[in-house]
């Protein structure tokens, strides 16, 4: 019996459903909680908070079917979509994830290079929530500890000068510092932006005329390590960070390789930060998840996801297969010429000889 043609959904969009009204001890309805929606739009991956503002300004964005203003607020039985597709949005807090990246040299930090130099943002993997942010920078020619997070409340609390964040070098110059240019460099000297100095400086040794140093600052203008060595005409030949903060580089952590740190590390983090620490549960892991979770990787160059502003809005209105047909790439599509194969036809010859039968297979199956 032939099947029944399936019958095609009719495309009028159902509303969404009321939110449950939540009643107090008067017995008077509470508002529900709500979150900014440019807030939740990066949360969700599709870009920064300024990218989502600009979205929503564009009339890109719906809540229940009407266009968004920049700076609504949202609820959870809020239904908003974007281009016309719904979109989920994840109302609760999860806990933010940290990388460690051994930075070579010849790398820049930077997501967007119009002398497309190779960037750390090519190798980072793919994330869900959010975006990833690096937590200070490293010029070309510095390598050592870089960390990236999702979290910018994380990284603003690393970054921002008023925390006085440490930041630990091992520098080695061409050149040795004497007793009283040491003493002048920790308690400072003018730069072209103002003074600077370090907290502390340590002579490591050295041989011959290369000579390394163990330096701590608090600052992160550009260059600074660099241009307090060359204001003493001490040219730096090999600079690498090894800490920050209270992360270290471990020394498993080989150049050019990452390691993500563990939910209990990140824990530790957002309590040195003094940041709330999501009310969920820690996902528990199993033995394989763990040893994933604890092993340095090599991170491979993959193509970056582009903006969505860069994307052509979407007509609702269009029908999918009519989208998939109508577009330039399938009318402009060659087709592909297939290129004619020699069949050989098989002979009698090919044929394997049979098999002598055994005698315990000729008995078997019998009584």
């Amino acid at each position: 019996m032939a099947r029944p043609f399936k019958q095609q959904r009719d495309s009028v969009r159902t509303p969404p459903k009321p939110a449950p009204e939540v009643l107090d001890a008067d017995g008077v309805a509470t508002p529900q909680p709500t979150q900014r929606l440019h807030k939740l739009l990066a949360l969700a991956g599709l870009g920064s908070r300024r990218d989502m503002e600009e979205l929503i300004a564009n009339g890109r964005v719906t809540i229940n079917g009407q266009p968004a203003q920049v700076g609504a607020g949202v609820t959870q039985h809020d239904l908003v979509r974007v281009d016309g597709r719904p979109l989920k949005l994840s109302f609760e807090a999860e806990l933010p994830q940290v990388l460690i990246y051994h930075k070579p040299e010849g790398e820049i930090v930077s997501q967007d290079d119009p002398e497309g130099r190779a960037t750390v943002f090519d190798k980072l993997p793919r994330i869900k929530q959010g975006k990833w942010i690096a937590i200070g920078r490293l010029d070309i020619n510095t390598s050592g500890l870089l960390i990236f997070t999702n979290s910018g409340d994380l990284a603003n609390r690393f970054m921002h000068p008023r925390y006085e964040v440490e930041r630990e070098y091992a520098v080695r110059v061409f050149g040795e510092l004497t007793e009283d240019q040491m003493a002048m460099l920790t308690q400072g000297i003018e730069l072209e932006d103002g003074p600077a100095s370090f907290d502390r400086i340590i002579a490591q040794g050295g041989e011959g005329a290369n000579h390394w140093y163990q330096v701590i600052i608090r600052e992160g203008r550009n260059r600074e390590v660099r241009r307090l060595f060359e204001a003493f005409q001490l040219p730096v030949s090999r600079l690498m960070r090894v800490r920050f903060g209270p992360v270290n580089l471990p020394p498993r952590v080989k150049r050019g390789s990452m390691l993500k740190l563990e939910q209990k590390q990140v824990v530790e983090l957002l309590e040195w930060a003094g940041l709330p620490i999501p009310n969920a549960p820690l996902k528990q892991l199993n033995q394989r998840e763990k040893d994933k979770a604890t092993t340095v990787f090599v991170p491979k160059v993959r193509k970056q996801r582009g903006s969505i502003l860069n994307r052509e809005p979407r007509d609702p209105n269009e029908s999918g297969s009519s989208s998939r047909s109508g577009t330039k790439e399938s009318a402009t599509r060659k087709p592909i010429s297939k290129k004619p194969v020699n069949r050989r036809i098989r002979q009698s010859t090919d044929l394997a000889a049979p098999a002598l039968q055994k005698k315990s297979d000729r008995n078997r199956g019998r009584g």
